[in-house]
């Protein structure tokens, strides 16, 4: 059965190590399935500025309709990843507790596979099929951040990479923003002559100190994520280095903050008599779709069709497909089932892997009715 063959394929991903940057046998596992459904299955070139051992998978079968149909998946995981062994009982798999289990996010390579699978099974016509499987995406979306705009240009992608009940849609993710300050003080005796020193730990502190931080409304958030400095105790700190964020669902918003932070960094090198090196990263653009947007509608019925009612959410978090739809593509991120990601106690429901996949299907069936 099908069902069956779902779970082989999803406790064959997760028994093959795939790391950020070791992905290469989990791409090779997918490149055999893939090619055994008629794809033509290539790699980019990624790997050369990523440091990956393989690139991002691309894949695509030619359909017999005019409209292109993609589904999104990364191929690594975060650590503790290798070696997993996989519990299954009571419909649930669970890894038994060393490392986690993997399901962000072979799940949704595990789902992508079987929905293709069914769609040529059928002997149906169906759209153009295509595969984005990318790298390192656990390290900040790196892979498809070089993802070239032809391999993935299509008429819908879904993007199969978020946690809770399948039939979540996620319509909203933030614009988010990174930063490193190094402060440049003066060193000096701590006990014998601290007024001749500058503290770059007191700047930074001072910095920190006029930001708003936390949750800033219910679409926007910044952070200090860590700050690291001097060198013994005797010594005033001569250098500190500062890492945060902001992110925000408003864009204005989150250049508002970014703008705030920059200036309380700066503003506090200034007051101290020190200096401040500022390097800003955007990370990835935010999107926001409306309920009633054609793309939302089509996902929404497709649910349905899988006997599901589907929800829409917004998030804080980021995924592929906020580099996808900031590269123009039609995009949508959708929930996989999978539960406490990046925890050792991480979890999926055999049950919602099968539900995932029956809504990719009928995502793609709709997608062929609306040639």
């Amino acid at each position: 059965m099908s069902e069956n063959r779902l779970l082989d394929t999803f406790l064959d991903l997760v028994g093959i190590d795939s790391p950020s940057g070791e992905e290469a046998a989990c791409g090779a596992y997918c490149t055999t399935q893939l090619g055994d459904l008629g794809f033509r299955v290539w790699f980019d070139d990624s790997a050369i500025a990523t440091g990956s051992d393989t690139g991002n998978l691309i894949a695509e079968r030619p359909g017999e309709l005019a409209t292109t149909f993609a589904l999104s998946a990364h191929l690594d995981c975060v650590e503790p990843c290798r070696g997993v062994v996989a519990h299954v009982e009571d419909g649930r798999v669970t890894s038994v507790g060393d490392t986690v289990l993997g399901a962000d996010d072979k799940a949704g390579l595990a789902a992508a596979l079987e929905a293709f699978r069914r769609l040529v099974e059928s002997g149906d016509p169906v759209p153009t099929l295509k595969a984005i499987f990318s790298v390192q995406e656990e390290l900040g979306l790196v892979g498809a951040k070089h993802l070239a705009p032809d391999d993935v240009a299509c008429d819908l992608c879904l993007v199969l990479d978020a946690e809770g009940a399948p039939g979540a849609i996620v319509t909203a993710a933030p614009t988010h923003y990174t930063f490193v300050a190094r402060f440049e003080g003066t060193a000096s005796h701590a006990g014998v002559a601290p007024e001749l020193g500058v503290s770059a730990i007191l700047m930074a502190t001072d910095a920190i100190s006029h930001m708003r931080l936390g949750r800033i409304d219910e679409a926007s958030t910044a952070n200090i994520g860590s700050i690291h400095g001097g060198t013994v105790t005797n010594v005033v700190a001569a250098s500190c280095e500062v890492r945060g964020e902001c992110r925000s669902l408003d864009r204005a918003v989150v250049e508002e903050l970014r703008a705030e932070m920059n200036a309380a960094l700066v503003d506090a090198a200034e007051r101290a008599g020190g200096t401040v090196e500022l390097a800003w990263r955007r990370e990835y653009q935010g999107f926001v779709f409306d309920e009633d947007d054609p793309m939302v509608e089509l996902v929404s019925a497709a649910c349905r069709d899988a006997d599901v009612e589907p929800s829409t959410y917004r998030t804080g978090g980021g995924s592929d497909a906020n580099v996808l739809a900031g590269m123009g593509v039609p995009v949508l991120a959708l929930a996989c089932g999978m539960q406490g990601v990046h925890g050792t106690a991480e979890q999926i429901a055999v049950a919602d892997m099968e539900t995932l996949t029956e809504i990719c299907v009928a995502a793609c069936r709709r997608l062929a009715d609306r040639r």
